[in-house]
């Protein structure tokens, strides 16, 4: 199940990034994108998950949701949508892969957590399959807003790494919750945070709106995006840990380069394939310890 959980995920969150497109060029604002598509999922689980009395309200004011949100969710996605305005996609998907990481960094130096060598090594590995498979295809022009926006988007991937180091802790301490509770609360206030910003920064007229593609990308997000996908994210965060769910950051750049030559017709490049390669040993290296976890569980079914 931990493998069938990780790859929908990953196949899921490799669409986003094409879904968020299709909404940009209809017209929808990005942080109103944003907001509605995470405000929205949060609060359908959340009142799904209170009609079946598994969750009370208390639980929307209790500060660690609130800090998750600002993280995970406000963080990452603020930065990331306003730095795609100065930043190539490209050149975000390799920033974004420093997410895994960071996780290591900060559970290394800030909470005294052993890394064995696997880990750090197969981290090195797959992020420098990312820049193969995203780099044949960049053009890049280095400007002060160019910069200002690779470090944002070195902000909100600190900030995804914190946050999802504070969400085991969090799931630690509330062992009796649902962890599609503490995504739905979390989703509701990073996104209620973006809709704030977003009528502070962004124009809300639907006039200039190509209905039916922006209609389109909302459901897509919502339903698969959040729902689904970020749902499978915290549940196995809470049967791995935090370094294991985020490496999906390493597998949607191929996912979004193969889309693009399916859709598109874009050339792939035997570079492209030998970052991909690069990419799946990487992985293998960093999670180790739980191919072999699940190894061992299905030796265990099978006697």
């Amino acid at each position: 199940m931990i493998g069938i959980a990780f790859t929908v995920m990953c196949l899921i969150f490799g669409t986003t990034f094409l879904a968020i497109k299709v909404g940009v060029e209809a017209g929808l604002p990005p942080f109103l994108s944003a907001g509605i598509r995470f405000f929205a999922a949060g609060a359908i689980l959340f009142i799904a998950m209170r009609l079946t009395g598994k969750v009370r309200w208390s639980l929307l004011w209790r500060k660690e949701t609130v800090w998750i949100g600002a993280g995970t969710t406000f963080g990452t996605f603020s930065a990331l949508y306003w730095a795609e305005q100065y930043v190539s996609s490209g050149i975000g998907a390799i920033l974004s892969a420093t997410g895994p990481m960071m996780i290591v960094i900060m559970q290394s130096m800030l909470l005294r957590q052993k890394t064995s060598r696997f880990t750090v090594i197969g981290c090195m590995i797959s992020f420098l399959g990312v820049a193969l498979v995203v780099l044949p295809g960049l053009a890049v022009q280095i400007s002060g807003l160019w910069l200002a926006g690779c470090l944002i988007i070195l902000l909100g991937e600190l900030c995804y790494s914190g946050g999802a180091l504070y969400s085991k802790r969090v799931m630690d301490v509330f062992r009796e919750t649902n962890p599609i509770v503490l995504n739905a609360v979390q989703m509701i206030h990073g996104g209620w945070m973006l809709l704030v910003l977003s009528a502070i920064t962004e124009p809300w007229g639907s006039g200039e709106w190509n209905l039916l593609p922006a209609m389109g990308s909302l459901f897509y997000l919502i339903l698969f995006g959040s729902m689904i996908a970020h749902t499978l994210f915290y549940w196995l965060m809470e049967r791995t840990n935090p370094l294991f769910p985020t490496t999906w950051l390493y597998i949607s750049p191929p996912i979004a380069v193969g889309l693009g030559a399916f859709l598109y017709g874009e050339h792939v490049s035997w570079w492209m394939l030998a970052g991909v390669l690069l990419i799946v040993i990487g992985l293998m290296c960093m999670n180790n310890g739980i191919i072999r976890l699940v190894s061992r569980r299905k030796l265990r079914s099978a006697v």
